[in-house]
C-alpha cells in the first residue's frame, strides 16, 4: 500500500491479507464445539440429557457470526461480505439435509432388525405375534404400481405431446386447465373416485380388488407425466424438428425419431419421479384394494395388500406383543425407500442408454 493511500486511509480488498484455508474448518469445529460445552454445562446442571440437535444448529449460527467478523478484520469488508454469503447458502444447505439424514438412519437403524430373508419370503397369513413378513405387500405394491404405471405413462405422454406439437385454441387450453386441477387434487378423492366408479359400474358396494387401485394410482400420475413431459419436449430445439421437415420427414416421424429421443433422458426422470409420487400413497389403496394377510396375484379379484398399507396395519393395529408388529412396519417402510431408489438408479441407466449420442 501507498503512502498517499495509507495518508487518505483507503484500503484496496486485492492487497489486504487472506484467512488461511483451514481458517473456516477451525471456526466452525471451535463454534460447535463452544456450542457443545455450553449444553453439556446446561445439561449438567438441569439434569436432562445433552441436546446435540441444539448444540449443533446454534454452532452453525455462532460459525456464520464468526466467520464474517474474522473475515472483516482480516481481508475487509468486501471479502467478508462474500464469505458470509457463503456461509449463508452452505448453511441452508445442511439445514435442509438434516431432515433427511435424520429421516433415513431411524428408518434404516429401526427396519434393519427384522430385514432378514423371512420378511421378504412370507406373508402375514396364520402369522400373530412373531415372524411372518410382507412378501404379499411387495407383490401386491409392484403389481398395482406397474398396471398404475402402464396406464399413466402412454396416456401422460400422449397428452404432452399433443399439448406441444399440435395443441391450439380451446382444447388446448382446456387440458392444461384441467391438468392443474388434477395436480392438486387429494389422494383420498382418487381412491374414492375408482371406489365409486367400480361400485357403480360392478354393482357391488363392497367392491376391493387391486386394479381399482392402479386406477386411482394413475389418477395421480398422469398429470404428474404430462407436466414433467411437456416441459422436457418444450426444450427440443425447434432447429432439429425444421431440418427433419426440411429433408421432408413427416411431422409423427419426426416426433419419434428425432423429438422424444432427443427428451427421452428427462421424459424418463419425470416417470420415476411419478412413480415415487403415487407408491407410498396409503389412503387410495385402503379404500379401493384394501388389505389382507394372503398372497394374491389377480390384479381383478379380491383384496390385495400394498406396502404402505402393510406399514399403516402394522403401526396402527398392533396385536399383545407390540414390538413386532413396529420391526414389521419399519422394515416395510425400509423396503419401500429402497425400492424407491432402485427406481431412480434404473431411470438414470435407462436415460444413460436411451439418450443421443453427442459426438464429433
Amino acid at each position: 500500500m501507498t503512502a498517499a493511500a495509507q495518508s487518505t486511509g483507503i484500503v484496496n480488498s486485492l492487497t489486504t491479507g487472506r484467512l488461511p484455508r483451514w481458517a473456516t474448518w477451525v471456526i466452525l469445529l471451535g463454534s460447535w464445539a463452544i456450542m457443545g460445552v455450553i449444553f453439556a454445562l446446561i445439561a449438567a446442571g438441569s439434569g436432562t440429557e445433552f441436546n446435540i440437535s441444539a448444540a449443533l444448529l446454534l454452532g452453525l449460527f455462532l460459525f456464520i457470526v464468526l466467520i464474517f467478523v474474522f473475515a472483516y478484520l482480516v481481508e475487509g469488508l468486501r471479502q467478508a461480505k462474500d464469505r458470509l454469503v457463503t456461509a449463508l447458502v452452505v448453511s441452508a444447505f445442511l439445514i435442509a439435509l438434516i431432515p433427511l439424514i435424520s429421516l433415513l438412519f431411524t428408518v434404516v437403524s429401526n427396519g434393519l432388525p427384522r430385514f432378514d430373508p423371512g420378511f421378504f419370503g412370507q406373508s402375514m397369513r396364520n402369522v400373530v405375534g412373531e415372524g411372518g413378513g410382507a412378501l404379499h405387500a411387495i407383490t401386491g405394491t409392484l403389481l398395482i404400481t406397474g398396471m398404475a404405471t402402464l396406464i399413466s405413462v402412454p396416456v401422460g405422454l400422449l397428452t404432452a405431446i399433443y399439448l406441444v406439437e399440435y395443441g391450439r385454441g380451446a382444447l388446448a387450453r382446456a387440458i392444461t386447465f384441467f391438468v392443474d386441477v388434477m395436480t392438486g387434487i387429494p389422494s383420498i378423492v382418487a381412491g374414492l373416485f375408482a371406489f365409486a366408479f367400480f361400485a357403480l359400474i360392478l354393482d357391488d358396494p363392497g367392491i376391493r380388488f387391486g386394479f381399482g387401485g392402479s386406477i386411482a394410482l394413475s389418477l395421480l400420475m398422469i398429470p404428474v407425466v404430462v407436466r414433467s413431459s411437456e416441459e422436457m419436449l418444450k426444450l427440443v430445439p425447434n432447429e432439429l424438428r425444421e431440418a427433419a421437415y426440411a429433408l421432408g420427414v413427416p411431422k409423427w416421424l419426426t416426433i419419434l425419431k428425432i423429438v422424444i429421443p432427443t427428451s427421452i433422458a428427462g421424459i424418463t426422470t419425470g416417470v420415476t419421479l411419478a412413480i415415487a409420487r403415487v407408491i407410498g400413497e396409503t389412503a387410495p389403496l385402503l379404500i379401493i384394494s384394501g388389505f389382507t394377510a394372503s398372497m394374491n396375484y389377480d390384479l381383478l379379484s379380491d383384496r390385495m395388500m400394498s406396502l404402505p398399507v402393510f406399514v399403516y396395519t402394522q403401526y396402527q393395529n398392533p396385536g399383545s406383543e407390540v414390538q413386532p408388529y413396529l420391526d414389521r412396519a419399519w422394515a416395510g417402510a425400509l423396503t419401500l425407500i429402497l425400492i424407491v431408489m432402485l427406481l431412480n438408479l434404473i431411470a438414470r441407466l435407462i436415460a444413460r442408454i436411451f439418450s443421443p449420442k453427442l459426438g464429433r
